[in-house]
């Protein structure tokens, strides 16, 4: 059966428009709502990269999807990033209920990666959803992983600072393939200047604004409940990240569950059929009925 999207404009002004896509739920009114936010280091991606399989398993199981796109760094940095996600859940509740037959109330955020990293940061928002979904993301740009060379990158064949500059624009960018823009991400990772490229703050110098941009360390009673998902054999975000992200949550009380995926690597879901990853899926659906019922 063919799926069938509604692409729409929830934010603009006289330099950007942003879109996102709407998916309603198969046979389901007043449906909830489960919120994508795509990755790819902030620097790259769009509303479009969510597999036709993971949009049907929202759809076939009762959920409407709404992916969206985000200005993207370092053309634009982190707290303008964090602006249009607020203003996506904000034109959902308020604009979502006249345009679709959905239930502004049953908004849940799903993400992964990078859009995993800046789900968490919904619940750090004054609206937020009722569920977050994070799958590989971190909760903390504060560290060595993220402000330090990568020895994964690291390996690779090292990007010059010629070529990285090239690829920035003097434009605002809403949504970049991962063939125009990966090399820009590898370079930042490779000379860990990566976090400072995305939020054009030193880390090292002004730590404390970085620590304001991590959703691990600005936890509060009320953060939504969590489900993380994570490979232990992610060389793009570490493991680790989850399972401090996991304590960080349970240390406030919230309600919070990580599923590991043994060897599981960065964006495991790609492997769909795996039983491993159906068994994972089958945990976020049954996550977001809870939540979001």
């Amino acid at each position: 059966m063919k799926i069938i999207k509604k692409t729409l404009i929830y934010k603009k002004d006289a330099h950007y428009k942003i879109k996102a896509d709407f998916y309603q739920a198969k046979n389901l009114n007043h449906s909830p709502v489960v919120v994508y936010i795509h990755g790819g280091g902030l620097i790259w991606g769009s509303r479009e990269d969510i597999d036709e399989e993971m949009i049907s398993l929202y759809t076939n199981n009762g959920f409407s999807l709404f992916s969206i796109d985000y200005r993207l760094a370092p053309e634009s940095k982190l707290s303008n990033i964090l602006e249009d996600v607020q203003d996506a859940l904000l034109w959902l509740e308020s604009e979502g209920q006249n345009q679709f037959s959905i239930d502004p109330k049953k908004i849940g955020v799903v993400g992964g990666s990078a859009g995993g990293f800046l789900a968490l940061f919904t619940g750090t928002f004054k609206h937020k959803p009722r569920a977050i979904v994070s799958f590989y993301g971190y909760g903390d740009i504060s560290t060595t992983w993220a402000i330090h060379p990568s020895n994964f990158y690291c390996k690779k064949e090292m990007i010059p600072n010629s070529l990285a500059k090239m690829l920035v624009t003097d434009e605002i960018i809403t949504e970049a393939s991962i063939e125009k823009r990966y090399l820009l991400y590898l370079h930042a990772r490779q000379q860990g200047v990566w976090v400072q490229e995305i939020t054009g703050k030193d880390p090292i110098i002004n730590k404390e604004e970085i620590l304001k941009f991590c959703p691990i360390h600005n936890i509060t009673t009320d953060f939504p409940p969590t489900l993380l998902l994570h490979g232990t054999k992610d060389t793009d975000v570490p493991y680790e990240q989850s399972v401090f992200m996991r304590a960080a949550l349970i240390k406030k009380e919230v309600e919070t569950k990580l599923i590991t995926i043994p060897n599981g690597e960065h964006v495991f879901e790609k492997d769909f059929h795996n039983p491993i990853v159906q068994d994972a899926m089958s945990q976020v659906i049954h996550f977001l009925r809870q939540q979001l019922k």
